[in-house]
């Protein structure tokens, strides 16, 4: 089966709808999808539920998507630096359903794990809680908490091969191998494609059965914050 494709508009085609969960890879800016990020907005889908971290900046990464107004829920741990994130979600335009990070981590790593859900400490007694059924497991209360399973999930890594294997690199991996394996359909983009057997079978981190479509993209990575040294 052929999963490469010459850009992310051709990588998307036939995939996205009005109304679809998104689960998108990256922390803050760092290892973000974002050329399949811009193809999402010159798509013109509305209404989207999106699953990441947080959303970017104002005018970077899922930010562009906050601008054009085609998010309608996030699934996120984080506002971070994004004061229209915020604004939205004050004046009732935009939902929200914060989760803790290692929370929302695991909540897409039981979804492409076949796991509808599991029980954990973290929020307990906050309002993480409220609405969701609780259970004692010697002595001490946990919460049920469901496994997400994404329409479609966007990542970014260093290297891929054409099968789809993918490598990242450091920092940038953070969310990407969990938001590949929940997505009913996953679109890799990656610095380098290289032919199958170029990549050291022990250095992948997510295997090309969790990846149907890959490309090669051209990324600008924006730095969030500069700190620099005073001369």
């Amino acid at each position: 089966m052929n999963k490469v494709y010459e850009n992310a508009t051709a990588a998307l085609a036939g995939v996205v709808r009005d109304g679809m969960t998104v689960a998108a890879g990256g922390f803050g800016l760092c290892g973000i999808p974002e050329t399949l990020i811009q193809a999402l907005r010159d798509s013109g889908v509305r209404g989207l539920t999106v699953a990441s971290n947080n959303a970017g900046v104002d005018d970077f990464g899922l930010g562009v998507l906050l601008q054009s107004h085609q998010i309608k829920r996030m699934i996120s741990s984080y506002v971070g630096e994004n004061d229209l994130f915020m604004q939205q979600y004050l004046a009732g335009e935009l939902e929200i359903e914060f989760n803790p990070q290692g929370t929302l981590a695991e909540r897409m790593r039981a979804g492409g794990s076949g796991i509808p859900g599991f029980y954990t400490k973290t929020g307990v007694g906050t309002q993480v809680a409220e609405g969701k059924e609780h259970k004692d497991f010697n002595g001490q209360t946990y919460i049920l908490e469901t496994g997400i399973v994404a329409d479609l999930s966007i990542v970014k890594a260093w290297k891929g091969d054409t099968q789809g294997n993918l490598v990242y690199r450091k920092t940038a991996r953070n969310f990407n191998p969990m938001v590949a394996m929940c997505g009913k359909v996953t679109v890799a983009e990656v610095e380098e494609l290289v032919e199958v057997g170029s990549l050291d079978p022990d250095m992948i981190h997510t295997p090309g059965i969790f990846v149907d479509r890959i490309l090669e993209g051209s990324h600008e990575k924006r730095i969030e914050k500069r700190t620099l040294r005073a001369s």
